[in-house]
């Protein structure tokens, strides 16, 4: 078996630049790992296909890498939208801080109503201050809402949740089955995933990130939302190099175009609860159906297994949840919790995502059995726990002119400047012809089999 199951070794690629993010965790050593892991696997792959006798070399730019991890477009001109709803954020409650994530309607909605208040948010704060941590998370969550209780590294390790995740692996492997992947003769050692069509059906942030950077390989990627559906904060960073459109899955019609697409796909990357998407009447026995050589990756937030499996969340709040905000208070010394400087957890389960397709698309080239993989933010935040940090000197918050590309970017709400890209494989290096789009601007068919 050598399917993707572990950070690779250090020793396997070429690390240039240095600096690193301030935290009290390994922030740039993660991002630095996760863009090799998709390295790693994209060389093996390539040998798989023929496109290198050897092993091509893999290097990661170590600053780039840990840029990555933050917003990867500056604007030009114009204003990006803002990531977070005025709502949303850290509140200390009677016994401890608890964070609110309210930037979907829904979501606002549910908070303000076990709150019983309106949305503003020096009244949520008087709201919350009588409520215990515990009591205001779990009400929330009742009503179809989402919210973390900030708890220490110990506390989380003691949790039922927290005890389920720490036993599941990094890259959850199940369900084998045959599979014969498509020619892909447009494939090149420049663009060896040239012709690789990939369903997307991944919404903030992770999973997202997964697809980008498949698509930074040369991928066709093609992601589907629902009719009107936005992510205003983040879509000009993660939509490059996609078509994005909208179908409503829960319509006859909707449905059938749906798949029709999973038909000719080669992946599926998703991000749907357990049981999601067999309640839209797409269980793995129909998915084998319609697409049975396919590739699919999927995440949640909290792991597979344990009483919090089927629970929303998001980055900010499993790091509420899993002791990562509690530990950057002590290192900070500060008086409130200390998340991570970016959203790492997101990226790296992103970056381990493509790594996995990549290493699921190998196996079915090489004529092992695919299996599908699971991945999970909570989980990733374990892997992160556990790596060493650098002590660097140089700090890597803001990018610098000389970190961007000096094309223009002409994205779908003004032009701009992308990051240059962190990895190279061989001669294979990241770009992306398609730039930002946004969502619902393209049709719901495969470009390369449109007419």
């Amino acid at each position: 078996m050598s399917l993707l199951s572990t950070l690779p070794a250090t020793d396997s690629y070429r690390v240039n630049g240095a600096g690193a993010r301030p935290s009290a965790f390994a922030v740039s050593e993660l991002a630095t790992a996760s863009f090799a892991a998709v390295g790693r696997e994209l060389a093996r792959l390539m040998m798989a296909m023929n496109l290198s006798a050897t092993l091509p070399k893999i290097t990661v730019d170590h600053r780039l890498a840990s840029l990555w991890y933050g917003f990867s477009f500056k604007s030009d001109g114009w204003q990006l939208p803002n990531l977070w709803d005025p709502i949303a954020g850290d509140y200390q409650a009677a016994d401890g801080w608890i964070r609110l994530h309210t930037n979907l309607p829904h979501h606002r909605i549910a908070a303000l109503k076990v709150l019983e208040t309106e949305a503003d948010r020096n009244t949520v704060s008087r709201a919350i201050r009588d409520w215990s941590i515990s009591d205001l998370e779990t009400a929330i969550v009742a009503e179809g809402g989402v919210a973390a209780a900030m708890r220490s590294r110990s506390e989380w390790q003691d949790h039922p949740q927290g005890r389920a995740v720490t036993r599941e692996p990094l890259i959850g492997w199940q369900g084998p089955r045959n599979a014969m992947p498509r020619a892909r003769p447009q494939a090149t050692v420049e663009r060896p995933l040239a012709g690789l069509r990939v369903l997307d059906l991944t919404r903030i942030l992770a999973g997202p990130v997964s697809t980008r950077t498949l698509a930074g390989f040369g991928a066709e990627v093609l992601r589907i939302d629902p009719p009107g559906w936005d992510e205003p904060g983040v879509i000009p960073d993660i939509s490059l190099g996609k078509h994005c459109a909208y179908l409503d899955l829960k319509s006859p019609d909707g449905m059938q175009q749906f798949q029709d697409l999973l038909t000719q796909a080669d992946v599926l990357v998703h991000g749907y609860r357990p049981g999601a998407l067999d309640a839209l009447g797409l269980g793995k026995s129909k998915r084998d159906q319609l697409a049975p050589n396919r590739i699919e990756v999927t995440l949640n937030a909290y792991g597979w297994q344990g009483p919090w499996a089927a629970r929303r969340g998001f980055d900010s709040l499993v790091q509420m949840s899993a002791g990562i905000a509690h530990t950057g208070m002590a290192w900070a010394a500060a008086d409130k919790p200390t998340p991570l400087p970016v959203q790492a957890l997101d990226h790296a389960t992103g970056y381990l995502m493509a790594a996995a397709v990549l290493s699921a698309l190998t196996e079915a080239m090489s004529g092992q059995t695919v299996m599908d993989a699971r991945l999970s933010l909570a989980r990733t935040a374990e892997l992160l726990a556990t790596l060493k940090k650098n002590d660097v000197a140089d700090d890597v918050t803001n990018a610098a002119f000389s970190d961007y590309l000096g094309s223009t970017e002409a994205s779908g709400w003004g032009p701009g400047h992308r990051l240059k890209p962190a990895l190279t494989v061989g001669s294979a290096t990241m770009h992306w012809p398609i730039p930002a789009a946004k969502l619902g601007t393209s049709r719901a068919v495969w470009p390369s089999l449109s007419t």
